[in-house]
């Protein structure tokens, strides 16, 4: 089972490392540029994007898990459906992203609030970035049904060429062509379309036998009106919408307090999302291993392959919480040239810590819900976390200052964890009549 689980989980983890990095360089960019403006326009506009990204998360999640429940029971036309469906859906409404670019920038901007000078900033970014809505999408699907279908090798390749794409034209963007922080988001741009194109070709070279199954112009009747394809999609987009109301908020909270704390919370929320995307591999690999145990009714590997996922996220958690609390100050003057930023993020290198420990199991268990397609309790445990970390924000001690904001998010993270612990024997003895 671990030889399994790592098969799929390392090349994932390769590709998932490759997403951070990018969010790391572009911070580390910013930040010298020479003023923490840089910092946090950079963040806010990189928020803005994910507001939206992250709410089609399901193209991705979705796709994932009912591609690998069909490979479990066998049916290469479940799988092309899958595939089909989702990039059908994907290509509508990157449409709507774009004809309704300007509201949604003028309305992301409104709840983040930020000052002026990084309010400019960040308007250019995301009016570049935003015309690579549908590659981004679509690429989204592709790599759903490629986890499903147990290939995360492809996904691993797709993500290598679309960072080190963004990385060099970034780099010449910025610091030959001085373009500042427009350079980074045509960077951005430029890798997505690449990207795409990349992860098609792939498909229909790697995937073949059902690629070709796929037929775009019929998309009428089952094909594309599946009851549990929506149902599905229709928890994780909800879902998506708390998750990306605490994030939004976060990086809201932190821009009202100034430019300084704004830059802090960006710094640590990035080696958050590194350490997440770490985590993910494994969360992958449940996703693309629960779902073909799921599909195939096969309870004991399903059970044994949970537990060995769990083992897994604690092995990978521990070194990262020890790292964060033992050398923050190495790692924060990595992110940035400007000694004032570095120095007010020690105030807050426990919560950093804190963090993993916090949000292990609840990354194990997204990725296990994934995998069974039990997305309702995916949504259960997400909305409450949510109201527990607006009503602890709003009722913790203001003079904790950005203190109360961390113990709200990892509260949210703590509840995610523990929620989908107790949902889970009670599906599992539901599906399987135990």
């Amino acid at each position: 089972m671990n030889r399994e689980i790592l098969r799929i989980a390392l090349p994932a983890i390769i590709a998932n490392i490759a997403v951070p990095l990018l969010g790391l360089l572009d911070t580390a960019i910013a930040g010298h540029l020479g003023a923490a403006k840089f910092i946090g326009a950079a963040a806010v506009g990189a928020t803005m994007l994910n507001v939206i990204y992250w709410h089609f998360e399901f193209l991705r999640m979705g796709t994932s898990g009912m591609t690998a429940q069909a490979l479990g029971a066998g049916s290469r036309e479940r799988q092309a459906q899958a595939l089909q469906r989702s990039i059908i859906v994907a290509a509508a409404l990157s449409f709507i992203i774009l004809v309704l670019l300007v509201p949604l920038r003028s309305l992301a901007l409104w709840i983040i609030s930020p000052s002026q000078e990084v309010r400019i900033l960040a308007e250019q970014y995301f009016t570049i970035a935003i015309w690579g809505a549908p590659a981004v999408l679509i690429t989204m699907s592709i790599k759903g049904w490629l986890l499903g279908r147990q290939d995360s090798r492809s996904p691993m390749s797709i993500a290598i060429v679309i960072n080190v794409l963004n990385i060099i034209v970034s780099l010449v963007a910025v610091f030959v062509l001085q373009l500042g922080i427009i350079g980074i988001a045509l960077g951005t741009l430029v890798a997505v379309w690449v990207g795409l194109f990349y992860s098609l070709w792939l498909v229909f070279k790697r995937h073949s036998e059902v690629a070709w199954l796929v037929n775009l112009r019929k998309s009428g009747g089952e094909s594309i009106v599946s009851r549990r394809f929506f149902r599905v999609n229709a928890d994780i987009f909800i879902r998506s919408f708390f998750m990306m109301a605490v994030m939004l908020f976060f990086t809201s909270a932190g821009a009202r307090s100034g430019d300084i704390i704004l830059a802090v919370n960006s710094m640590m929320m990035q080696l958050f999302l590194f350490y997440s995307y770490f985590m993910d591999g494994f969360a992958f690999a449940g996703e693309a291993i629960v779902g073909k145990y799921y599909g195939a009714d096969d309870v004991a590997s399903l059970k044994r392959c949970v537990n060995r996922l769990m083992l897994w996220g604690a092995a990978i958690t521990i070194p990262f919480s020890l790292a964060y609390a033992l050398f923050p100050y190495p790692i924060f003057t990595t992110l940035t040239s400007l000694d004032d930023v570095a120095q007010a993020a020690l105030h807050y290198r426990w919560w950093c810590a804190a963090v993993p420990l916090m949000g292990m199991a609840a990354f194990v268990w997204d990725g296990v819900y994934v995998g069974l397609t039990h997305t309702r309790g995916m949504l259960i445990a997400v909305a409450a976390a949510a109201i527990v970390f607006f009503t602890l924000f709003y009722t913790l001690p203001q003079s904790w200052v950005n203190h109360r904001l961390w113990m709200a998010f990892i509260t949210f993270l703590a509840l995610r964890s523990l929620i989908q612990t107790i949902l889970y024997p009670s599906h599992i003895r539901r599906h399987f009549h135990q």
